[in-house]
C-alpha cells in the first residue's frame, strides 16, 4: 500500500514538472523573474525610420524575457524594438545610426546572448 502512494505522488510531481516545462518552452507563463509584466508601450521614433537591424538573441523563453529586451533596447535614444519570441530575434527600428556594439551591450547587460546582428534595408 505504501508503494502505491509513493508511486502516485511521484506521478503527480512528474506530471506537473512536464506541464510547466512545456508551457515554459512555448513562451507561456512567467519564468525568468516571476509573472509576466504587461508589455511595454510601443515606442515611437522622434524622426523618420532610416535603419532597421535584426538582433539574434539566445536565452529568451517567455513574455518576461521579451519585455525585458524590448525595454532595454527602447532605452537607447533613437531605437524602438519589437521582439519575436518564436524566432528569437529583436527587430530594431532606428532614426539614426546606432552601432552594433551598443545594441549588443544593451541586450547582454540583462544576461541574454547576442549571436548576430544583421542590417535590414528600409
Amino acid at each position: 500500500m505504501g508503494n502505491v502512494i509513493i508511486i502516485i505522488i511521484l506521478a503527480v510531481v512528474v506530471f506537473l514538472a512536464v506541464r510547466g516545462s512545456v508551457r515554459h518552452f512555448k513562451g507561456e507563463g512567467g519564468c525568468c523573474g516571476g509573472c509576466a509584466e504587461s508589455r511595454p508601450e510601443k515606442k515611437e521614433l522622434a524622426g523618420e525610420k532610416t535603419v532597421e537591424k535584426i538582433i539574434h538573441i539566445e536565452g529568451m523563453h517567455c513574455e518576461n524575457c521579451r519585455n525585458s529586451v524590448e525595454r532595454q533596447i527602447n532605452r537607447i535614444e533613437g531605437a524602438a524594438a519589437r521582439v519575436d519570441l518564436k524566432k528569437n530575434i529583436a527587430i530594431v527600428s532606428m532614426d539614426r545610426e546606432i552601432s552594433d556594439e551598443e545594441l549588443k551591450r544593451a541586450v547582454e547587460s540583462i544576461d541574454f546572448k547576442v549571436t548576430g546582428i544583421a542590417k535590414k534595408e528600409v
